[in-house]
């Protein structure tokens, strides 16, 4: 008979085996690390996701008209629009307008539909006012004598709008739409338009300044990884001064600088270049030059970084086999900064969408970015829906942009490796 043999399970002294004791300590070993990131994320979740989900909540949440007129609202959740609404939503109206005015909400009223119905927002205070004093039905002809709006339709097709929290109106009006007479969309008034050649103000001017900084960084980016090392470092001192300084000053030299008798203009009517000053201010091109000097070294440090990391014996192997010195640069060298070219030029671009201070310094009325109109609903209109729109566009955009560096940047990595 054959003695069977059982080997014991490896353990410590206290008789724990020891692959328990090793799941403690990794467990352990996690909440530690955990606890130690833990003050950070709750910065970012406080000051970063929270406003931002908040921000896209609000561009399409807006209970405004459910909340403060909750009977006209409701009355009108069967009325097919085609006709004036029957009498118990005008008693539904007038109930909502009397607490409207007790309460002081009557504002809040008027301007929610002014959003949609221009001009009615002083109409509908001045009703409110007025139908306080009504004390018996019928409401119908009442409210239509008070004031003609109440007998158009337009007016209770907003109302009506107002039964559902969620509103698709700020988006559609970030792109130049709005609802129609029977609730379909439809193209804004072209007096009205204006987003759509806001965003495409806006993504041409970054295009343009990304493209200039580009043009502008890269030689530099180049000199800067090939020279020695001391010269490389004082001329990089140079290139990163101007993050030590507030971008509101950057913007005001430039604004002294292009202004019609400053100094550019005095030195090309020096070199009698130009009879009369140049108009270098308040226009596109004082926009984009003030733009391309502050986003330069954003451009310029990724691509630099990058650069730094190539062994210059990629080179000279390529020249070794009889490639010429641009055939060896941009079929050896060029493709390898990829990389940094699109990190630069992706951040300086997302960059330049959200800037706001420069084009409104140094910018005409025609050189305003959406940033522009998102500060003026903010702190103007007081319009977060609309406010809350144009950024989430804006936002969506930025993440296409990021989605789409990971996908070549990818590539690129794959067919480097």
């Amino acid at each position: 008979m054959t003695a069977t043999m059982t080997v014991p399970m490896a353990g410590s002294p206290d008789g724990i085996p020891l692959r328990i004791k090793l799941q403690r300590v990794e467990r352990w070993r996690k909440l530690r690390s955990f606890t130690l990131v833990m003050p950070l994320l709750l910065v970012i979740l406080i000051a970063f996701v929270w406003p931002i989900g908040r921000m896209m909540f609000n561009s399409v949440h807006d209970d405004t008209l459910l909340r403060l007129m909750p009977r006209a609202t409701s009355a009108l959740s069967t009325w097919d629009t085609k006709d004036l609404p029957d009498e118990s939503a005008y008693t539904a109206l007038v109930e909502d307008l009397k607490q409207a005015w007790i309460h002081k909400t009557t504002g809040a009223i008027a301007t929610r539909i002014n959003y949609e119905l221009a001009g009615a927002g002083s109409q509908i205070a001045s009703s409110a006012r007025k139908a306080n004093t009504l004390s018996a039905g019928p409401y119908k002809a009442a409210l239509i004598e008070i004031n003609p709006l109440w007998g158009q339709r337009d007016v209770w097709r907003v109302i009506k709008r107002g039964h559902s929290a969620y509103t698709g109106y700020y988006l559609l009006r970030s792109f130049d739409y709005q609802y129609g007479p029977e609730g379909q969309v439809v193209a804004s008034p072209p007096e009205n338009a204006i987003f759509r050649d806001v965003f495409l103000r806006t993504f041409s001017i970054s295009i343009g300044v990304t493209a200039l900084t580009l043009l502008l960084g890269f030689p530099v980016a180049y000199l800067l990884a090939t020279l020695p090392a001391r010269t490389s470092n004082l001329l990089m001192i140079m290139v990163i001064l101007p993050f030590w300084t507030s971008g509101l000053v950057r913007t005001a030299a430039w604004g002294v600088l292009l202004q019609e008798h400053g100094v550019i203009n005095e030195v090309l009517m020096a070199l009698h270049i130009t009879s009369s000053p140049a108009a270098l201010i308040f226009n596109r091109i004082g926009t984009i030059v003030a733009m391309t000097h502050i986003q330069l070294p954003v451009t310029l440090l990724p691509i630099y970084s990058v650069m730094k990391t190539i062994s210059p014996s990629y080179v000279r192997a390529a020249r070794s086999l009889g490639a010429g010195p641009f055939y060896a640069f941009w079929k050896v060298y060029f493709p390898q900064t990829l990389p940094g070219i699109a990190a630069g030029c992706l951040l300086t671009f997302i960059l330049c969408l959200g800037y706001y201070l420069t084009p409104a310094l140094v910018g005409g009325p025609a050189d305003q970015m959406v940033s522009y109109f998102v500060a003026h609903y903010t702190n103007e209109e007081l319009n977060w829906g609309m406010a809350s729109a144009l950024g989430a566009i804006l936002l969506v955009a930025t993440l296409l942009l990021y989605h789409v560096y990971n996908k070549l940047v990818g590539v690129d990595r794959l067919k480097m490796g």
